[in-house]
């Protein structure tokens, strides 16, 4: 989130302040101790694949970025990007069958966001796999019961989200033969549960808050969904204009002033508002 902070406005005031944090934060030093981590006993599944998936996308953010301090940190940070593409080709192949949940181990989540850092490094390897491991897990979906959705502590959507890596895989007209499939209630703005926000009562509660994340995170899926179909598609009107719903819904409680949201909400926000709309 600081790094796509600082590429996009490059002159905030707390420009100073978050190089200083990512200088201390992104040391060598500081990245070599978490790549050892990873090499110890016990610890192949420590933040599969969620955060995998985060350190992923900030190496891709770093990856071509024109500046002195970006370049330091992508090179800092290299080692522990091997350590992670490494368990990526390690545990996919593994892995027969995708995890579908709302929270962290989604397969979709992780898939997508190391899907857009192979591509971006040009790592054919990697996302020759990960196209597979996709199309093995997803390919023949279709009639998906989005009306299920949310679940009680939801902070993505598994229909969405698979839809959102789905749309990288596939291209034009077989995305959208394989998305009206698998939704094919959308274009009848059907399942109301999918396009309506979800509820938060309780923003100090640090499960039902996830709630607002499930919301920004719909929100940029939608827009991502909605542009990759073809214009005159009913279903791409329908989705950007729910993804408004959603992010009107989120953004204003981003900053709650409840540490349960306010420590992660940011970096979903800024995702969402650095995802066009269609």
């Amino acid at each position: 989130m600081l790094v796509r902070l600082l590429r996009t406005f490059p002159d905030l005031p707390e420009a100073g302040q978050i190089r200083k944090a990512l200088n201390a934060n992104l040391a060598a030093e500081n990245v070599l101790a978490e790549a050892a981590y990873f090499k110890q006993p016990n610890r192949q599944s420590f933040e599969r694949t969620y955060g995998w998936a985060w350190l992923l996308k900030l190496a891709e953010e770093l990856h071509s970025w024109d500046d002195v301090d970006g370049k330091s940190w992508s090179a800092n940070l290299q080692p522990l990007v091997d350590v992670i593409v490494r368990a990526y080709t390690d545990f996919l192949p593994k892995q027969t069958y995708p995890i579908r949940t709302g929270v962290h181990p989604n397969t979709a989540f992780g898939l997508a966001f190391s899907l857009d850092y192979a591509q971006a490094v040009s790592d054919r390897k990697l996302e020759a796999l990960l196209d597979e491991r996709s199309r093995n897990y997803f390919a023949r979906d279709s009639n998906y019961p989005g009306a299920w959705e949310p679940g009680g502590e939801d902070f993505f959507s598994p229909a969405l989200m698979e839809a959102d890596l789905m749309r990288r895989v596939m291209k034009g007209a077989e995305f959208a033969r394989w998305f009206h499939q698998f939704l094919p209630g959308i274009s009848k703005n059907e399942p109301a549960a999918l396009l309506h926000p979800a509820i938060v009562t309780d923003r100090s509660d640090p499960k039902l808050v996830h709630l607002d994340g499930l919301n920004l995170s719909r929100a940029w899926c939608m827009r991502n969904i909605a542009s990759a179909l073809p214009r005159r598609d009913s279903a791409r009107n329908i989705l950007s204009i729910s993804a408004s719903m959603h992010a009107a819904e989120a953004l204003v409680h981003v900053a709650s002033g409840d540490y349960a949201g306010e420590h992660w909400l940011a970096s979903f926000a800024v995702f969402l508002l650095s995802t066009p709309e269609p």
